[in-house]
């Protein structure tokens, strides 16, 4: 049970708590820099997780259900953080990215109980390509608004307007992981749908 694939996975749910912790303050742009490196290394630690499992034969039961979960708490997590510290604010719309947010958090609940409604009928729902997508821009979004309170000073002048690079990048990331998310969640609901009466 205590293979090095599960070991990196349970490191990224205990890793959880301190990304929160240094995510709290927004203008802790230490605080966001080791929170940047930290959220990295727990990414790293999700691709080599797989990896190792499938490569050494070393794939466990225990693995194939902590994984996606450690996943989508750590997605959840900072989210909700970067909400609740305004990160996920910007020009022109002001609060409005949250939304963004808001659906990739309700995709992932309504996956989760869709798979597990369907894994009760024996019916497996493999992740495409799409979805694949859909979390390197998750990923990718999150990262960057990490990054953005890293360095609070890489801005340019879009006409009058002060943009972030890395927060311009990374609200922009996250409403195309948005888009993906409703393009993927709707593939999966039409499948769930064929096997519900």
């Amino acid at each position: 049970m205590l293979t090095l694939p599960n070991i990196l996975t349970l490191s990224r749910i205990l890793a959880l708590p301190l990304l929160a912790f240094l995510l709290w303050w927004p203008g802790w742009e230490l605080g966001y820099g080791l929170a940047f490196v930290l959220y990295c290394l727990m990414g790293i630690t999700d691709y080599f997780d797989g990896y190792l499992a499938r490569s050494s034969g070393a794939v466990s039961k225990l693995g194939v259900f902590l994984d996606p979960i450690a996943d989508k708490i750590m997605v959840a997590a900072v989210i909700l953080v970067l909400t609740a510290q305004g990160i996920l604010r910007g020009p022109y719309v002001g609060d409005m990215h949250v939304i963004a947010g808001l659906i990739i958090l309700v995709r992932e609940i309504a996956v989760s109980g869709l798979r597990e409604f369907l894994g009760g009928l024996q019916v497996s729902v493999p992740v495409s390509k799409l979805a694949k997508w859909k979390t390197t821009f998750q990923l990718v979004a999150l990262g960057a608004l990490i990054l953005g309170g890293a360095l609070p000073r890489w801005n340019v002048m879009l006409g009058e307007v002060v943009l972030n690079v890395p927060h311009t990048v990374g609200l922009t990331t996250l409403w195309a992981a948005a888009i993906l998310t409703l393009l993927t969640g709707w593939d999966y609901l039409r499948v769930g749908l064929k096997h519900m009466d």
